[in-house]
């Protein structure tokens, strides 16, 4: 897989897939841009050696149809002011106004076309609509993680339709920093998956049973697992139908040798709301009208303790509901902890990735992943057909 400093693009059309599906509010306002910042480098670079750079992006689930609401208008204003400089945004993403833009561009500048997903051809990876989007490139360039594990005509098709294609910097580092924590990495490797269900995570906690040396296990699917254990969890979150699915997954780590950390108390309450009744219990103590909703402050150590031996660490999945105060202290905890590690570090998730936020230590974290599915489905050891797509550039 080529990445874009090993291509000539200078003075060359330059078609980049970007993820700029970010949040809006009510009124056309982004409230969090993040994922467009996340693009700079490889838009920069592009502009320094003179491309003339057209970026491409999906918003929402249009299905074919346009949406007022999904336009990425927004999106070219945002940038604009980033980049201190004007990007100018098109009505379409093909057909004459698209063409038109793009030959009226100059070397060094940048433009925006409107939502992919307004045509049904992009979610449907036909080779038609890639065509049409590669009559206005010489170059194509990957850089969308976030929709990586995704087959689409602007990420796939079209690579069989334009002769040179490479990935962007964001999509090379994120692959990169994957494959150095789970193809190789420095050991001990700890993984720390949380969130809500065990079956969003099956796959990823069968896989990881056969990659690292220890599995921490908090958040709403660890109710599963201690009482897949026989534990009383009271009003907890669990899937009864994944029991033996935990059970399963216990064994074979045991098999294997890897330690599987659970939670040994948890903060209870009689409700998941900001002026809840809270306790903090043994997880052998559940009150069989209460609901954990954190990790207890043992547990908090105890997790720590684990993370301070670790040189990679892998994390997915928040201890608890962090969006509450009563409730957030466990997620805030191991991250500080994770941080304080040392180890290298990635994390991928967007709840994971707003609580790392909120506990002020982003910056100590070695790699933020932009990718939730996407990086869900390489922790599950499935390939991503975006890559694989520019491996095989031009047919």
């Amino acid at each position: 897989m080529n990445s874009i400093e090993q291509i000539d693009i200078a003075e060359k059309r330059v078609l980049m897939r970007v993820d700029f599906n970010v949040p809006v509010d009510a009124s056309g306002n982004i409230t969090d841009t993040t994922r467009i910042k996340a693009h700079l480098r490889s838009i920069r670079y592009c502009m320094e050696k003179g491309a003339r750079l057209v970026l491409i992006s999906h918003m929402g689930r249009p299905k074919g149809q346009r949406v007022d609401k999904l336009t990425l208008k927004p999106c070219a204003a945002s940038l604009s002011g980033l980049l201190g400089k004007e990007v100018p945004f098109v009505e379409d993403c093909i057909g004459e106004s698209a063409a038109a833009a793009v030959a009226s561009m100059k070397p060094g500048d940048v433009i925006l076309l409107e939502n992919l997903r307004f045509h049904i051809g992009d979610e449907k990876n036909d080779p038609a609509f890639a065509a049409e989007l590669a009559k206005l490139c010489d170059v194509y360039i990957d850089d969308a993680f976030a929709v990586a594990h995704r087959k689409a005509a602007s990420n796939s098709a079209i690579t069989q339709a334009v002769k040179t294609c490479a990935a962007g910097f964001l999509l090379k580092d994120e692959i990169d920093y994957f494959n150095k924590a789970m193809k190789d990495p420095a050991r001990p490797l700890v993984a720390i998956v949380g969130g809500a269900k065990v079956s969003d995570k099956i796959g990823v906690l069968e896989n990881l049973v056969d990659t690292v040396d220890m599995l921490i296990i908090g958040g709403g699917m660890a109710f599963t697992f201690l009482k897949a254990r026989g534990m009383e969890i009271g009003k907890s979150i669990c899937e009864n139908d994944m029991l033996d699915k935990a059970k399963r997954i216990m064994d074979k780590a045991g098999s294997k040798n890897v330690k599987i950390l659970l939670p040994v108390d948890c903060v209870v309450a009689d409700k998941a709301e900001a002026d809840a009744t809270v306790n903090v219990v043994a997880v052998e103590n559940i009150p069989k009208d209460a609901i954990g909703l954190d990790i207890g402050p043992d547990t908090a150590r105890f997790f720590g303790n684990a993370v301070k031996d670790a040189k990679t660490i892998v994390w997915n999945g928040p201890m608890g509901m962090f969006e509450l105060e009563a409730f957030s202290k466990g997620t805030f905890g191991l991250a500080e902890d994770v941080a304080a590690s040392g180890a290298l570090s990635i994390i991928g998730g967007g709840d994971t990735n707003f609580a790392v936020q909120k506990a002020g230590v982003s910056d100590k974290i070695s790699y933020i992943s932009t990718g939730g599915g996407a990086f869900l489905e390489l922790l599950e050891g499935k390939t991503m057909p975006a890559v694989e797509a520019l491996e095989t550039c031009g047919g």
